[in-house]
């Protein structure tokens, strides 16, 4: 298996390796995993993931998204019914979960189901079983449960509005996907991987991206996520077709994440040169002291205003022998990372 890529998810970056751990060995069991991430972090890529690679992979792989069928349908499209069993209903319907017999049925957004479908999803999770909609003829199923949402089910469940005991009955294998600003190492894999396809697609022929683009696409947070990266990366091939995407290609919002080129660095290039590498070491230097004074040297604080990992960032202390330059009683004592 590729460290960058499990059946279709790309990512090197720290965070998402944890991920596919977790994936590696949910997908041997028939555990119920509940997923949960901000939208567009790919929960639904992750679930058929889990379901490919699981013992079930040759039978089906149902979804249904729980947000997006109004509520008085939505017993129906889960469970199915019998004709006459409401307007419209004029011939038998077989539901989603009968569909997935012997598979997998992905229950996506499942925070926004009503408490009424969350006493029968309950009934199936503990027992198999259900009745189709005005229907008397209980209907038995084997499958494997993935839910998701976006929502904290946690705090849903103190507001009451969703069941405790279902919560604890998804809460088995809980699986957090990352969003796309906690895992900026991956961005440029990922917008790579998007320009690849939609050049495959005949849409268009760009070559790569100039450095300046990458820096800014690194920089940018992202708010919808993958979704919203894969979306760029579609436009921009359509819209500029060949050559090299450039600052002046991306969205005018994103152009105040560009890196600032400024004389208020601290280092002048005098007419005898400047030695790159020390220079780039000495301000790397600055900007981790900077980050320990300004955070009292709480390292967990400090690494996430310079957007590392707490560990990386004590190895760079280590190896540029930073040390306090005020005296240790006056450094914060407690260090929670």
């Amino acid at each position: 298996m590729s460290n960058e890529a499990l059946a279709g998810i790309i990512g090197q970056s720290e965070a998402m390796q944890r991920v596919f751990g977790i994936m590696s060995k949910v997908s041997a069991s028939d555990s119920t995993v509940l997923i949960n991430g901000e939208t567009g972090t790919g929960k639904g890529l992750a679930a058929r993931a889990i379901h490919r690679q699981s013992r079930r992979r040759e039978s089906a792989f149902v979804a249904i998204n729980c947000g997006a069928i109004p509520e008085n349908l939505l017993e129906s499209e889960l469970f199915g019914h019998v004709r006459g069993a409401f307007t419209g209903a004029t011939a038998n319907k077989v539901g989603k979960f009968e569909q997935a017999h012997g598979g997998t049925i992905f229950l996506d957004e499942i925070g926004d189901m009503s408490a009424d479908l969350q006493v029968k999803i309950l009934r199936v999770l503990e027992e198999g079983e259900f009745e189709p909609v005005g229907g008397n003829r209980t209907v038995n199923v084997d499958v494997r449960i993935i839910a998701a949402t976006h929502r904290d089910l946690e705090a849903r469940v103190g507001e009451g509005l969703f069941r405790e005991d279902l919560y604890y009955r998804l809460y088995v294998i809980p699986l957090v996907l990352p969003p796309l600003r906690a895992r900026r190492g991956d961005v440029a894999l990922l917008a790579g991987h998007f320009l690849e396809m939609f050049n495959a697609r005949g849409t268009g022929a760009i070559d790569g991206f100039s450095e300046a683009a990458l820096a800014v696409l690194g920089r940018y947070d992202w708010p919808g996520n993958i979704r919203e990266l894969r979306n760029l990366m579609e436009r921009l091939v359509v819209l500029k077709q060949d050559g090299i995407i450039d600052l002046e290609d991306l969205p005018t919002k994103m152009q105040k994440h560009r890196p600032r080129v400024s004389g208020d660095s601290g280092m002048a290039l005098s007419d005898d040169g400047i030695c790159l590498n020390s220079a780039v070491t000495e301000f790397e230097k600055a900007l981790i002291l900077q980050s320990l004074e300004k955070t009292r040297w709480v390292k967990k604080r400090a690494a996430q205003l310079l957007h590392l990992n707490r560990t990386t960032l004590v190895e760079k202390i280590k190896r540029h022998q930073i040390e306090p330059s005020y005296p240790p009683d006056k450094v914060q004592a407690v260090d929670c990372g």
